[in-house]
């Protein structure tokens, strides 16, 4: 009996303890303060996310946080100190980048609703706007993969690159089956003041990359290609196949131009920025986020398509010298954004660049009505 006794003490003594434990830890977890970052860079892949580490102007593996729902392969969010910047690998192509990036929104580790997001990665690139080692910057970004697409060999007459919006019979008609992420558009006074930032520095070239874009001055449609790197104001392609050739460069500006009604530029091609915006507009509607403090930053790492006496093929697999200083230029461009972001945080940026047009999906998810879509008046690209 007595032992009896003994042993519920003891059992109640340790159930005691562990509730209390557990209570702490709750307790304990409930007051780490939350990191409130100014500015968070979203990497895609390894190669792009190392160009922000053990840099001179801060740093950013100061604090390494693991968060649920990030890539196996990439499970940290690295901030500096203070938590100021932050930067996040996602892993690449668009279900890694929805995936990733919903899943640092909803971390109770991030309060993001002040955050600017710099989206910095290579791209390919169209030879009418710009070149390898090109620093640009969108104001929309166009999933060209949502379409009906007939191989090239097969494709009727009056189809010239293969491709018909979803839900349309010719090539020119917008889609009727609008899924909701065909286009978003973000803040485009936002854009102008990273384009400024960037526009103060010297940017990366390679000898190699010289050499291969000077195949691009044989045709005058390709001479932004056969110049020398800048920052450009164009608009980006979201496709999960990783295409080149001249007919699907040639499909991509006409989805691009079609989807926009007429105001959007094709000029880089990515796997992941839809799918990003599309994570960050859904977080702006929960007001996680603020979907007016975006930037898409993509330099030109190849190009979209063979110069004049050249094969896709041999574009596709060659060596164009623009890999390297595309990288660099990740850096050298978006530091400068980044600079010139917390050097103007009172005066500007804390309190939020407001939109000068309309932003968000096709949807007017986030209110407003877009400048894009079916019913839409075509508008000049200003």
């Amino acid at each position: 009996m007595q032992y009896r006794m003994w042993a519920t003490l003891v059992a109640a003594l340790a159930s005691m303890i562990l509730v209390s434990g557990s209570l702490t830890n709750s307790f304990e977890a409930r007051q780490t303060p939350k990191i409130t970052p100014k500015l968070f860079i979203i990497s895609l892949f390894s190669p792009e996310a190392n160009v922000w580490y053990n840099i001179p102007e801060f740093d950013v593996l100061a604090q390494n946080i693991t968060v649920p729902g990030f890539s196996p392969l990439f499970p940290d969010a690295h901030c500096t100190e203070d938590g100021t910047v932050c930067q996040l690998t996602t892993g690449e192509a668009e279900i890694n980048a929805a995936l990733s990036l919903s899943a640092l929104i909803r971390s109770p580790s991030f309060d993001l609703r002040t955050t600017y997001f710099l989206i910095g990665g290579i791209a390919g690139i169209n030879p009418k706007v710009a070149t390898l080692a090109s620093v640009t910057f969108a104001r929309y970004a166009v999933q060209v993969c949502l379409q009906y697409e007939f191989d090239a060999r097969e494709m009727p007459d009056d189809i010239p690159t293969g491709y018909i919006p979803l839900g349309a019979k010719k090539p020119d008609q917008y889609p009727s089956d609008i899924y909701g992420t065909e286009v978003f558009e973000v803040n485009d006074a936002l854009r102008k003041l990273a384009v400024g930032f960037a526009k103060t520095t010297k940017l990366n070239d390679s000898a190699e990359a010289q050499a291969y874009r000077a195949h691009y001055s044989a045709s005058q449609d390709y001479v932004p290609g056969a110049s020398p790197p800048s920052v450009v104001e164009c608009d980006t392609a979201t496709s999960d196949t990783f295409w080149t050739g001249r007919l699907l460069g040639e499909a991509s500006e006409n989805t691009t131009t079609l989807f926009t009604n007429g105001t959007g530029v094709y000029c880089s091609t990515q796997q992941e920025d839809n799918a990003l915006l599309e994570a960050l507009l859904r977080g702006a509607k929960d007001q996680l986020v603020d979907f007016a403090r975006i930037i898409i930053m993509r330099t030109g790492s190849d190009f979209d398509r063979q110069y004049p006496g050249q094969t896709a093929v041999d574009n596709s697999f060659g060596v164009s010298g623009g890999f390297a200083p595309a990288l660099a230029n990740i850096y050298i461009a978006g530091v400068k954004v980044i600079q010139g972001v917390l050097d103007g945080w009172e005066e500007t940026f804390a309190k939020g660049v407001p939109p000068t047009n309309y932003i968000g999906d096709i949807f007017g998810t986030l209110g407003g009505k877009p400048d894009f879509g079916p019913g839409s008046p075509p508008l000049a690209n200003v």
